[in-house]
């Protein structure tokens, strides 16, 4: 196994000793682990919208952030084609938060990453979205993801890489779980 030594400073471009350093400091005090995001979304016309990032609190202290994310539906789904759609997204921030998994775990093991993608796809029946049939749901029955990695780890290494990422992943867990969803509605 490769271990990673206090000499080292990045493995497949993480830092590994702030990582370890950041998972001692939240072990020896839970209140700097907690994190809260948010994002504001706003309609920008037919289908598509504009999503806004501007900051997300680690530890309680407020860290500015600025980023917008488009989101538009396909020619053939009443929009314009110009962004990802929604189910887009939501399978890039689920494949973003996994790779994010795999690359630390192999950080922090001195495992050297030469390739690493994820693949998600899932079918949709828009006769649930529609309205048309109240017994199709609206959602996914099921969803594929297929991680293929490659690099200097041993099969044995990666297999417990998945495993802790499948553990850890909060898109996986979120996703893979239900969890409550708390929708206020505010007129005017």
């Amino acid at each position: 196994m490769n271990v990673v030594t206090a000499k080292t400073k990045r493995v497949n471009g993480i830092d590994v000793n702030y990582l370890m350093d950041t998972i001692d400091a939240v072990a020896a005090d839970p209140a700097k682990g907690m994190v809260s995001f948010r994002v504001a979304s706003a309609w920008k016309g037919q289908t598509k919208s504009e999503h806004t990032v501007n900051s997300y609190t680690l530890g309680g202290a407020k860290i500015a952030r600025s980023f917008k994310v488009a989101a538009d539906e396909p020619v053939e789904l009443c929009g314009e084609n110009t962004a990802a759609n929604p189910q887009e997204l939501l399978m890039s921030a689920l494949n973003a938060c996994m790779m994010v998994g795999y690359v630390a775990g192999c950080a922090v093991r001195g495992i050297t990453l030469e390739a690493l993608t994820i693949e998600t796809s899932g079918e949709l029946d828009l006769r649930g979205f529609l309205g048309i049939d109240e017994e199709v749901k609206p959602g996914y029955e099921a969803v594929q993801v297929k991680i293929t990695i490659k690099g200097n780890g041993t099969e044995a290494q990666f297999r417990e890489i998945h495993r802790t990422v499948l553990k850890t992943s909060p898109n996986y867990f979120n996703i893979s779980r239900p969890i409550p969803v708390e929708a206020t509605l505010a007129i005017g």
